[in-house]
C-alpha cells in the first residue's frame, strides 16, 4: 500500500476512533502533500513514497523548530503539543540511522573524492544525503560531515 493510502486510512481510523488529536495532525499532513502534488504539478499521478517521506521529514523539522522557540520562551504546553505532532508524523518515516551510522557513509563519501577539504562541504553532504536519503536528519549529517572535514 502507499503511503499516501496508509497516512489516509490512519487518518479515518483515529478520526472514527475518537482519536481528534492524530486524525488533525494527519489531516494537515494530507494537505501539506496536496500542496506539494499542486505546487509540482502531479495532482493527478501523485507524489511517490520518497518524496512524501521529504515532507513528512520537512513537517517534523519544523515542529522541532517550534519546539525550540516554545522552551526558549518558557511556553512548555505549546512545545508538548508540538513534540506530539513529532511523534506521530514521525511513525510515517523510516528507522533513522544512528550518528555512527552516518559517520561511517560520509568518511566513504569523503574517500571516494579528490581533494576534500572544508570547501566541498557542501558537496560531501550532498554525496551523503544521496546516499542515506531519508534515513538521515540533513542537521546532523551536516554536523558529522563538518566534523568530519575539521578534524
Amino acid at each position: 500500500m502507499a503511503l499516501k493510502d496508509t497516512i489516509q486510512n490512519d487518518m479515518k481510523a483515529a478520526l472514527l476512533g475518537g482519536n481528534r488529536f492524530e486524525g488533525d495532525v494527519l489531516r494537515n499532513l494530507k494537505a501539506a502533500i496536496l500542496n506539494e502534488e499542486v505546487a509540482t504539478g502531479k495532482r493527478e499521478t501523485g507524489l511517490s513514497d520518497a518524496e512524501i517521506e521529504k515532507i513528512i521529514a520537512r513537517e517534523v523539522k519544523k515542529r522541532h523548530e517550534s519546539v525550540k522557540l516554545y522552551e526558549a520562551n518558557d511556553r512548555a504546553e505549546l512545545a508538548d503539543e508540538e513534540k506530539k505532532e513529532i511523534a506521530v508524523l514521525s511513525t510515517y518515516l523510516p528507522q533513522q540511522l544512528r550518528e555512527d551510522e552516518i559517520r561511517d557513509i560520509a568518511k566513504i563519501v569523503i574517500e571516494n573524492m579528490d581533494n576534500v577539504g572544508p570547501s566541498l562541504m557542501g558537496q560531501v553532504i550532498g554525496g551523503v544525503k544521496a546516499k542515506v536519503g531519508n534515513t538521515a536528519d540533513g542537521a546532523t549529517v551536516a554536523r558529522v560531515v563538518k566534523e568530519l572535514l575539521h578534524s
